[in-house]
C-alpha cells in the first residue's frame, strides 16, 4: 500500500472520533509519518548493503583488493578476549551487562574466524547468528532451557559458548567435535540435526513432553528462511498452532535458500520460492520493530476506547507490512497459530536481548514465532561478498580470505556431470535439471548457466522435487533430479509411488554417494543402493571413474523404460593419467558426451592367466573381485598386491546394479575359487543383490567358489577424511588383500604399505568383511 494510502486510512480513523483532541489526533499523523519515514530508511540501508557487495564482488573479480585491504579484514580482530576467556559456560556470562554481551559478541566472531580458519567447514552461517546464539544463552537459562537447531551447521558459536572452545581445532576431524549438534557431545545440544526442517517438530515434541511431565521449561526452534522451504516446517507449524503449546520459533532470516543463492534457474536468479518474496515483504529493519513499541507508548495517550483503536492500527500495520495491499489482516504464521513478532535486527545485541526477554516472560500457552533478520557471513567482507557467504569453506587466510585449495588436482565428479549434462542439453531440447536448493553441490548452478530455462531449483523440498519430476516426464521431457544421496531420503515415497509405480523415466542423479568424509554420518550416502534396490523398475548405475560417469549420462538420456538412478561419490575423480596406466584408455582429454552402454553389461578390466584340464575345461583357481563404483582402483591395486604374492586375480566393473549382469556372475564363479564383490554402501545392497542371485540360481551349492562381499559395516561412520573413513570401513586395497589371503588359505601372510609381504594381523575392519 502507497504512503497517501495510508495517511488517508489513519484520517478516516481519525475523522470518526469526535472525541479525539487535535493533540491526539497530530500524535497519531506523527506515528504514521514516522512510520513512512524509517520504511524509506530501512530501504535505502538495504540498497547500500546491496551496493557494497556488489564493488567487493566486482573488486575480488578485478584483482583490485590488494595488501592494503587483507589488513582491514583483520584490522577490526580484537587483539585479546577477555570476555569469551571468562566464558565456560553459558551461566558464565549471565552476570554481563549488555554492552559487555555486545563486545562478547564481537570476540567470539573472530574466535569463530580464527578457529574456522585453521579446519575449514560451515562459516558464513555461523556468522550470521553470532549475536543471536549470544543473546539467546544470556537470556534463557540453558541447558535447562532447551535451544534446538536446524540442521546446526550454523552452531559453532554455540559450541565455542558451551564447553567446546578448547576442542575447535579438532572441528570436523576424526575424533574430533562435530560440524552440527549431537547429543552425545554436549547436554547443550538437546536434538541432534544435519537434516533441514526438523527443528519445529522436535520443539514441539519437546514442549508436549514439558507439558505432560508437569515441567517448566522454555523450548526454542531455530530455523532458516531455506529450511522454511521445507514442508515439514509447515507441518510442525500447523501441529502447534493446533495444540496450542508454548513454542518459540525464530526465524533466522537471511537470504539464503539455496546454495548457493544467485544461480540461473527458469524463476531468475533470486532465491527459490515465493516464500522468499514473501519474506521480503516483511520489511527487515528493526526500525518498525521500535515503530511498534512508539505505538504503544502513544496509545496512552488514548482514552481507553481509542486503545483498542490503537491496537487495531498497530494490527493493521503489521499486516500492511507483511502482505501489501490486499487488505489481510494477518500473517501467515499468525494463521497457523502463531503470535507473530517481529521483524527485528539479528546483529542489534540489545534489540535482540529485550525481545527476547519480553518473550521469554510473555504469558499464555500460544506458540510465538520471532522473525530476525541476519546477513549470512555478518562481519567478515570476503564472506559478505561471496555469492556462497562462504557457506563452506576450506583451510584458508584470515587476513586476505583466500580458501586454500589443490592447485592441480583431477576435476570434480560434480563437474564431470554437469558438463556432461550441458553437452546433451545442447543435443536435446527435452532435458531439464532439477535441484533442492543445491544447485553449487549438485552442478546444477553450471547447468543453469547454460540452459537457464530448462534448471528448476524448487527449494528444500525433495519430495515435491521428485513428484515435480514426475509430472515433467509426463509431458515428454527427460528430468535429471539431482539430489544428493543422503537427501533423497527424504522423497522416498514419491520415488516408489509417484515414479517407479507408474515405470515413469525420471532420471535420479544421486551426488555425495558413499562415504562424505568430514560432514560425517548425518550426509554419508551409504543407504541409496539398499534402499533403490529393492523398488521394482529401477535401473542403478555406479560409475568406476569420471569417463565412465560420462558415458552413464548419455545411457541415461537415452534411457526411456522407467526411472532410473546414476550415484556417484564426493570429490575429485581418478584423473586422466591414473585411467591410461590403469584401467588402459587411450584418451588425450574426458569426452564432451559418452556413448550409450548396454543395459545390465559389465566389463573385465584385468583377467587372470587360465589354466585348462586336458579337454580344455577351465580350471577353477585365483580370486575374483566385482566392483561396483568407485572402489574399482582399489581393486586394481589390490590385484597387482595379491599376483605379487602368486594370487591370480580377476577384476571386474559391474557398472550396473540392476539389472544384474547374470553372465559375468556366473563366469566369475565358475573360473574362480573366490569371489569378493565390493561397494560404497550399506548392508543390502550390490553385494547382497548378486548372492540372492547366485544362491536361487544354484550356483554356490557345489562349494566350489566362496563368496564374500566387502561392504560399509553396519554402524555408522564418524567424521574424518575420506581416506581415514575408507580405512575404517575396511574398503582399501590392504582389505582387499587381506580378505583374498584368508579365503584362499594364505591368511598368515598380509600386503604391508611399503609392498612387502608380512604376516603381521589384519584389521578388524577387514576380518569383518571377510567374514560376512
Amino acid at each position: 500500500m502507497e504512503v497517501q494510502q495510508r495517511l488517508a486510512f489513519v484520517g478516516s480513523v481519525a475523522s470518526k472520533q469526535s472525541t479525539w483532541t487535535p493533540c491526539q489526533t497530530d500524535a497519531l499523523k506523527a506515528l504514521n509519518q514516522c512510520t513512512c519515514a524509517q520504511l524509506q530508511t530501512s530501504r535505502r540501508r538495504a540498497a547500500r548493503t546491496r551496493s557494497r557487495a556488489a564493488l567487493l564482488r566486482c573488486a575480488a573479480d578485478d584483482g583490485s583488493l590488494g595488501e592494503s585491504h587483507s589488513v582491514e579484514y583483520t584490522s577490526a580482530a580484537p587483539l585479546s578476549t577477555p570476555l569469551l576467556d571468562a566464558v565456560r559456560f553459558p551461566a558464565d556470562m549471565r552476570q554481563f551487562t549488555v554492552g559487555e554481551v555486545k563486545q562478547l559478541a564481537h570476540e567470539l566472531r573472530w574466535e569463530l574466524l580464527r578457529a574456522v580458519s585453521k579446519t575449514g567447514g560451515h562459516l558464513g552461517a555461523s556468522l550470521g547468528v553470532v549475536e543471536l546464539t549470544v543473546a539467546l544463552h544470556y537470556v534463557f537459562n540453558t541447558p535447562e532451557d532447551a535451544i534446538v537447531w536446524d540442521v546446526s551447521h550454523q552452531t559453532y558459536p554455540h559450541k565455542i559458548l558451551t564447553g567446546r572452545r578448547h576442542r575447535m581445532h579438532t572441528l570436523r576431524k576424526s575424533g574430533g567435535i562435530s560440524g552440527f549438534t549431537r547429543r552425545v557431545e554436549s547436554e547443550y545440544d538437546v536434538f541432534g540435526a544435519g537434516h533441514s526442517s526438523t527443528s519445529i517438530s522436535a520443539a514441539l515434541g519437546l514442549a508436549i513432553g514439558r507439558d505432560l511431565a508437569g515441567k517448566k521449561q522454555h523450548v526454542i526452534a531455530v530455523i532458516g528462511d531455506g529450511a522454511l522451504t521445507g514442508g515439514m516446517a509447515y507441518e510442525a507449524m500447523n501441529n502447534a498452532g493446533y495444540l496450542n503449546s508454548r513454542i518459540i520459533v525464530i526465524l533466522n532470516d537471511n537470504g539464503q535458500v539455496s546454495l548457493p543463492t544467485g544461480t540461473k534457474s527458469a524463476a531468475g536468479t533470486g532465491p527459490a520460492g515465493a516464500l522468499s518474496g514473501y519474506m521480503s515483504r516483511l520489511l527487515t529493519s528493526k526500525e518498525f520493530q521500535d515503530v511498534r513499541a512508539i505505538a504503544k507508548e502513544f496509545s496512552r495517550l488514548f482514552p481507553d476506547p481509542l486503545q483498542r483503536t490503537a491496537a487495531q492500527l498497530d494490527e493493521y500495520a503489521r499486516a500492511w507490512v507483511a502482505q501489501g495491499a490486499g487488505g489481510n489482516r494477518a500473517t501467515l504464521f499468525e494463521e497457523l497459530g502463531f503470535y507473530y513478532v517481529g521483524p527485528v535486527d539479528g546483529h542489534d545485541v540489545e534489540v535482540l536481548v529485550n525481545v527476547l526477554k519480553n518473550i521469554r516472560d510473555a504469558p499464555g500457552n500460544k506458540p510465538i514465532f520471532l522473525h530476525v533478520k541476519t546477513e549470512k557471513g555478518r562481519g567478515y567482507p570476503p564472506a559478505e561478498s561471496a555469492l556462497d557467504k562462504y557457506h563452506g569453506v576450506s583451510k584458508f587466510d584470515l587476513a586476505t580470505g583466500k580458501q586454500m585449495v589443490p592447485m592441480h588436482s583431477p576435476p570434480s565428479y560434480t563437474s564431470v556431470f554437469a558438463k556432461a549434462l550441458i553437452a546433451e542439453a545442447d543435443e536435446d531440447r527435452r532435458i531439464v535439471g532439477i535441484t533442492a536448493a543445491m544447485p553449487g553441490g549438485t552442478g546444477m548452478g553450471a547447468f543453469g548457466e547454460a540452459h537457464p530455462t530448462r534448471c528448476f531449483d524448487v527449494g528444500i523440498a525433495e519430495q515435491h522435487a521428485v513428484t515435480f519430476a514426475a509430472g515433467l516426464s509426463i509431458q515428454g521431457f527427460k528430468p535429471f533430479c539431482c539430489i544428493y544421496s543422503t537427501f533423497l531420503q527424504r522423497g522416498y515415497d514419491q520415488v516408489i509411488h509417484d515414479v517407479a509405480l507408474q515405470k515413469l523415466p525420471v532420471r535420479f542423479i544421486l551426488d555425495r554417494a558413499g562415504l562424505v568424509g568430514n560432514d560425517g554420518p548425518t550426509h554419508h550416502g551409504t543407504f541409496d543402493l539398499a534402499y533403490l534396490g529393492c523398488i521394482p523398475n529401477m535401473m542403478i548405475m555406479a560409475p568406476s571413474d569420471e569417463i565412465e560417469l560420462v558415458h552413464m549420462v548419455a545411457t541415461a538420456r537415452a534411457y526411456d523404460e522407467g526411472p532410473c538412478a546414476l550415484r556417484y561419490p564426493r570429490g575429485t575423480a581418478v584423473g586422466l593419467d591414473v585411467l591410461r596406466e590403469h584401467f588402459g584408455y587411450d584418451l588425450e582429454a574426458i569426452p564432451v558426451r559418452g556413448k550409450v552402454l548396454p543395459i545390465g553389461k559389465g566389463r573385465i578390466i584385468r583377467e587372470k592367466k587360465s589354466a585348462s584340464t586336458a579337454d580344455g575345461a577351465e580350471i577353477p583357481r585365483g580370486v575374483a573381485i566385482l566392483s561396483l563404483g568407485t572402489r574399482l582402483l582399489e581393486a586394481v591395486h589390490a590385484a597387482g598386491q595379491l599376483e605379487a604374492l602368486d594370487v591370480a586375480c580377476t577384476v571386474a566393473d559391474a557398472r550396473f546394479m540392476k539389472p544384474l549382469d547374470t553372465d559375468l556372475i556366473r563366469r566369475l564363479i565358475r573360473n574362480h575359487e573366490v569371489l569378493i564383490t565390493i561397494e560404497e554402501g550399506s548392508i543390502g545392497g550390490f553385494g547382497d543383490h548378486v548372492l540372492h542371485y547366485a544362491a536361487l540360481n544354484g550356483l554356490l551349492d557345489e562349494g566350489k567358489c566362496k563368496v564374500r562381499p566387502m561392504v560399509i559395516p553396519d554402524v555408522f561412520i564418524e567424521t574424518g577424511t575420506q581416506a581415514e573413513q575408507y580405512e575404517e570401513a575396511g574398503l582399501t586395497a590392504a582389505h582387499i588383500v587381506r580378505t583374498a589371503l584368508q579365503l584362499v588359505g594364505k591368511g598368515n601372510l598380509r600386503f604391508g604399505g611399503n609392498g612387502v609381504a608380512n604376516p603381521s594381523a589384519g584389521t578388524a575392519a577387514a576380518s569383518r568383511n571377510a567374514r560376512t
